[in-house]
């Protein structure tokens, strides 16, 4: 294995990946713990905002579907904004695109037992269901709220598609590889903002998995929800580990006055599965 440098011997030695003197100049998106340890931060937030850069972007609509439809009444109207906000501007723009989510999981699928271990066996009454793993209510259940629902051309063209687990990522192609993280590399797709349900499981998990393969992250905070008390942690998680949160009118705003499309491959790469250019 290459021998670990200390951080004064890497900065002595060529880096052709880093801006060395931009590296050693102080970061303004932290806070210090007073006192801490070497004044180790308390918190980080998103280093770029949106209008930093030319992008090519996709709103992922998280599992907005009929089952979940008592959790997302009140974002309803926000998912309706952020879907016309970004189809009327993929009608001029070939970096922008809309994909749809909606959970599938069902007791008898044979599919990720882990899960099953989490949630437990238990909670599965026909009258009074309680677990949160399972689909209860069949076909109609995995239909997409009618408000924000993928037209038949957008269906046609595998916008929508049936998720197995809690990362949108997590569906795959016959050859091993992610649905969506194809279908967003077939655009060359470097940022994507998440909409949809539930904030501390699906959502977070999509932010998490979107990171880990090079995308620029963004979760609208008031066009998430979730059936638990854990809403604004997860938020809190998400804005200080891999995602930029910030609000519908926010992102219309910049949908509307500030997105530029970017170059295709001007940002994150497609040959490997973090997304590096190299």
């Amino acid at each position: 294995m290459k021998k670990a440098l200390t951080l004064k011997q890497a900065l002595n030695t060529a880096c052709p990946f880093r801006d060395k003197a931009l590296a050693q100049e102080p970061m303004t998106n932290y806070r210090s713990t007073e006192g801490g340890l070497h004044g180790m931060p308390l918190a980080f937030w998103s280093a770029w905002n949106l209008p930093d850069r030319p992008r090519r972007i996709a709103l992922l609509m998280d599992d907005c579907q009929e089952e979940y439809r008592p959790y997302a009444e009140g974002i309803l109207a926000n998912l309706q904004t952020l879907v016309d906000v970004f189809r009327k501007k993929k009608t001029t723009e070939d970096g922008v695109c809309i994909a749809w989510s909606s959970w599938s999981r069902q007791f008898d699928d044979g599919i990720s037992n882990a899960m099953d271990r989490w949630y437990g066996p238990r909670g599965l009454r026909v009258e009074a269901p309680e677990n949160a793993a399972y689909i209860f209510t069949g076909e109609a259940g995995l239909q997409p709220l009618k408000e924000i629902a993928p037209t038949a051309q957008e269906i046609e063209e595998g916008w929508f598609y049936h998720g197995k687990h809690l990362d949108m990522f997590w569906t795959f192609n016959d050859d091993g590889t992610s649905y969506l993280d194809e279908k967003l590399k077939a655009l060359d797709i470097d940022t994507i903002v998440i909409a949809g349900l539930w904030t501390d499981e699906c959502v977070l998990a999509t932010a998490y998995a979107g990171s880990s393969r090079g995308y620029d992250v963004v979760v609208v905070s008031d066009a998430v929800a979730t059936a638990t008390a854990n809403h604004e942690m997860a938020l809190t998680v998400a804005n200080s580990t891999v995602a930029n949160v910030i609000s519908t009118a926010e992102v219309v705003k910049y949908m509307t006055h500030e997105f530029t499309t970017g170059q295709r491959k001007a940002v994150k790469g497609t040959a490997h599965p973090d997304g590096r250019k190299t």
